[in-house]
């Protein structure tokens, strides 16, 4: 008996692969030596621009790690987060992504609805978190089953930072960092890689790079010369109008009017600190490469928003220019054309109904966010036909992939740019004649009940 079900294994791991392929149509995988559901490796960065990586299309600037994540994988180059109902709009971003939910809708706090983790947990996945958490301390256990070295702020010094671990279900005492932050949730998620895992896993790892402050170790080796950067190509000596938040924190990082000079001396730190967060990414890469899991693992890589730094003549975030809600969205992995990119239009929180379509996971009864897995199979499949953001009740806006609209409501103003012939949103054509009709359409998807 025992020799007859050694001899009908095969077949029935080649019978359960076949099944798992017709579940998961986008991945064909080996069929007699793995039919367990992927694992998930998810890399978020804070406030990184989407134009700040070499392999898609940034000279300026040293990721070879994230190129090379790009290389092997599919880059959605309008992928966006919806905006933020507070200055803070890292705690909205990272509240859309794991629930699943729209801007209009959400939990900033992740209590009160089931999150995408958490279905994770209930299909069987191990989930493992460590890093920044905007979202409220009680959500962590809430959410995930592992949780180690966690910064529970919004920024901090990166070489002092509190971090605290979760022990018995609960939160322990913070304690201070003894070396860069991004070291150390490498360091974790490196460990996690390494240790012997029972079943598939979640292991998602957001960075606080490379938000201000910027401080990387003063032995690390790249840098970057300020009067060899080019400036932004919307770069504004200050914005031409009251935005709405024109005195927040963020933009009184630098003094107004912005010189040249202050822009380039920051976007060398910026771009430094990113260069420095791509060494810590590949590290985890290496880590995931050398393990058994490196040919059954998706992995992802997002922020959870751009920032300005400079163009439209603002430093931070809060506003709904395409430097700031656009993101950076690489996935890669079994199935995945490699080294390809879509103009599939899509929110962050789109992405967990993605990998739970892929991995058999039930979404949570209040998830929002679109499969967009037929994207991943098709590059030129199309993804959401508009997007609509908010800046608090400041600013909306409205795109339908060529068009955007925005409006400031507190202060009378509209824009609307020509996003395929002016994507650096320099000429506003909301006065042309020509545009009156657009104008009107897009307003009335504004308007709209979101």
């Amino acid at each position: 008996m025992w020799a007859f079900a050694a001899k009908m294994q095969p077949l029935r791991s080649f019978l359960l692969g076949l099944i798992f392929a017709f579940v998961n149509p986008l991945s064909i995988f080996a069929a007699a030596e793995n039919v367990q559901p992927p694992n998930i490796l998810f890399l978020f960065a804070d406030d990184q621009r989407a134009d700040t990586i070499a392999a898609l299309g940034n000279p300026n600037i040293q990721t070879p790690n994230l190129d090379k994540l790009v290389r092997s994988g599919l880059a959605f180059r309008r992928a966006y987060m919806q905006g933020g109902m507070n200055p803070a709009t890292c705690m909205p971003s990272r509240a859309m992504l794991l629930s699943g939910q729209s801007l209009f809708r959400i939990d900033e706090q992740l209590m009160r609805d089931p999150t995408w983790p958490e279905a994770f947990g209930t299909a069987g996945y191990t989930t493992f978190v460590t890093g920044k958490w905007h979202n409220g301390e009680a959500s962590i256990p809430k959410c995930f089953q592992l949780a180690r070295s966690m910064f529970t702020g919004g920024m901090s010094n990166p070489m002092d930072v509190p971090l605290k671990q979760l022990e018995n279900g609960r939160m322990g005492k913070a304690v201070k960092s003894q070396t860069h932050a991004c070291e150390i949730f490498a360091n974790e998620a490196i460990a996690f890689l390494n240790a012997p895992q029972k079943g598939p896993f979640l292991c998602y790892l957001p960075f606080d790079a490379p938000h201000d402050p910027h401080i990387v170790p003063a032995e690390f080796s790249v840098k970057y010369n300020p009067a060899a950067l080019p400036l932004p190509e919307n770069f504004m000596a200050q914005h031409p109008f009251d935005n709405g938040e024109m005195k927040i924190r963020d933009e009184v990082l630098l003094p107004t009017p912005r010189t040249p000079e202050a822009i380039r001396s920051m976007l060398a730190d910026y771009y430094r600190y990113i260069s420095y967060l791509d060494l810590q990414i590949g590290r985890v890469l290496d880590a995931l490469a050398a393990s058994p899991f490196a040919k059954n693992t998706i992995v992802v890589f997002s922020a959870d928003s751009g920032v300005a730094r400079g163009s439209h003549g603002l430093i931070g975030k809060q506003n709904l220019y395409e430097h700031s809600i656009r993101v950076p969205l690489v996935i890669s992995g079994p199935g995945i054309p490699a080294n390809k990119s879509t103009d599939a239009m899509c929110y962050l929180f789109d992405v967990f109904p993605t990998l739970g379509a892929i991995c058999g996971v039930k979404a949570p009864a209040t998830s929002e966010g679109v499969n967009l897995a037929a994207v991943l199979r098709e590059p030129s499949a199309p993804g959401r036909s508009f997007l609509r953001f908010a800046y608090k009740d400041v600013q909306q806006a409205v795109s339908d992939r060529d068009w955007k609209l925005i409006h400031y409501p507190k202060v009378g103003r509209t824009q609307l740019f020509d996003l395929q012939h002016d994507p650096s949103e320099v000429h506003d054509l909301a006065s042309a004649p020509d545009q009156q009709a657009r104008m009107e359409r897009m307003r009335s998807i504004l308007a709209a009940k979101p």
